[in-house]
C-alpha cells in the first residue's frame, strides 16, 4: 500500500503519515517517561563539553518557556540526593530565568564514560559546541575513557581526520583558542593559523584576521607570503624513497598510539617522535608505554 503523505502542519507536512505517527509515540513515550523534578534538586555537570552559554538566548529560550513550556525533557543522572544533568542544561538554565519550581526530567541510569558520550551528542546535534568545546570533549573522551579515534568516530559519525583536525586546534595559542570560543573568528581561520608553529606569531595573526576582516584565504595567503619573504634554506638533497619497513612501522605505531609518528633512520640508527596534544594526552601514551 503506498505511503500517504499529510499536507497540514507538524510532521506530516515534513515525512509520511505513517512515519510522523511514529515519531509523535516516540516523543509521547518520552514525555510520559518523564518526572517532574524540583528545580533546586538539579544540578550542572561539571565534565558537560559546553562551557560558554549565551545569557541573551537563554532570556529568549526562558520567555519560550513561559509561553509553552518544556517540551523536551531534561536528561538527568541521579547523584546522591540531588540530580546531575546529562543533557538540557540550557533547558534548566532558562527555566530558572522563567521562575519555574520544577521540570519535567527523564533519569538514566548511566556510567560516567556514556554521561559525557550522550551530553557530547546531544551538543553536536544541536551544534550548540564551539569548536574548542568540541576539541577538549574529544580529547577527554580519548584519554579518559580510552576510545580510540575510529570507535569515537564511529560513535559521532564523524571521520577520524575530522576529529584530529578538530583537535589540533588545542594546538593554538590560548587568547586565539579564546576568539574561536567568543567567535570573533572561525575555525577556518584557526586552523589556517595553525600553520603557523609561534604562539606570539599565532595571535597577531588572529588580531589581523580581526582588526582587518580577513577571509580564510587572505589569511593563508598572508601566511604563505610571510613564509617566502624568510630567509632561503641552503637547498636540501632529494629524499629518498620511504624505507617499507620504516613506514610498516610507523604506521603500526601511529595505530597503537593513536595519534602521530615521525621516524627518522640512518645508517641503522635514528629517532622515534610521538605527536602529543595535551599534557593528558601525554599522560595516555606514557601509560600505553608503561611508563
Amino acid at each position: 500500500m503506498a505511503k500517504k503523505f499529510g499536507l497540514g502542519k507538524g510532521l506530516g507536512a515534513l515525512i509520511p503519515e505513517d512515519e510522523a505517527a511514529e515519531a509523535q509515540k516516540a516523543e509521547e513515550k518520552a514525555a510520559a517517561a518523564a518526572n517532574m523534578i524540583s528545580i533546586n534538586l538539579i544540578k550542572p555537570n561539571k565534565e558537560q563539553p559546553r562551557k560558554a552559554f549565551d545569557e541573551e538566548k537563554i532570556l529568549q529560550l526562558s520567555e519560550s518557556i513561559k509561553e509553552h513550556g518544556i517540551i523536551q525533557p531534561i536528561l538527568l543522572k541521579k547523584d546522591g540526593e540531588t540530580y546531575r544533568i546529562i543533557a538540557g542544561e540550557r533547558r534548566w538554565r532558562a527555566a530558572k530565568a522563567a521562575g519555574l519550581k520544577e521540570v519535567p526530567a527523564i533519569t538514566m541510569d548511566i556510567g560516567e564514560k556514556e554521561v559525557l558520550e550522550v551530553s557530547l551528542i546531544e551538543n553536536i546535534q544541536r551544534q550548540d559546541l564551539n569548536p574548542i568545546e568540541e576539541a577538549w570533549a574529544f580529547r577527554k573522551l580519548l584519554d579518559d575513557f580510552s576510545f580510540t579515534q575510529e570507535e569515537l568516530g564511529r560513535r559521532l559519525g564523524k571521520s577520524r581526520t575530522a576529529l584530529a583536525n578538530t583537535m589540533r586546534l588545542l594546538n593554538l595559542d590560548k587568547r586565539v583558542q579564546d576568539y574561536l570560543i567568543d567567535g570573533v573568528i572561525t575555525e577556518g581561520h584557526g586552523r589556517a593559523i595553525l600553520a603557523v608553529e609561534d604562539k606570539e606569531l599565532q595571535y597577531k595573526l588572529a588580531q589581523k584576521v580581526i582588526d582587518d576582516g580577513l577571509t580564510v584565504r587572505e589569511i593563508e595567503k598572508l601566511i604563505s607570503d610571510l613564509s617566502k619573504a624568510r630567509p632561503e634554506e641552503k637547498a636540501k638533497p632529494e629524499k629518498k624513497a620511504a624505507d617499507p619497513y620504516i613506514l610498516d612501522l610507523k604506521n603500526r605505531l601511529e595505530e597503537r598510539f593513536d595519534t602521530k609518528v615521525f621516524i627518522s633512520n640512518k645508517n641503522s640508527k635514528g629517532k622515534i617522535e610521538i605527536e602529543y596534544y595535551s599534557n593528558d594526552d601525554l599522560q595516555r601514551i606514557l601509560d600505553l608505554l608503561s611508563v
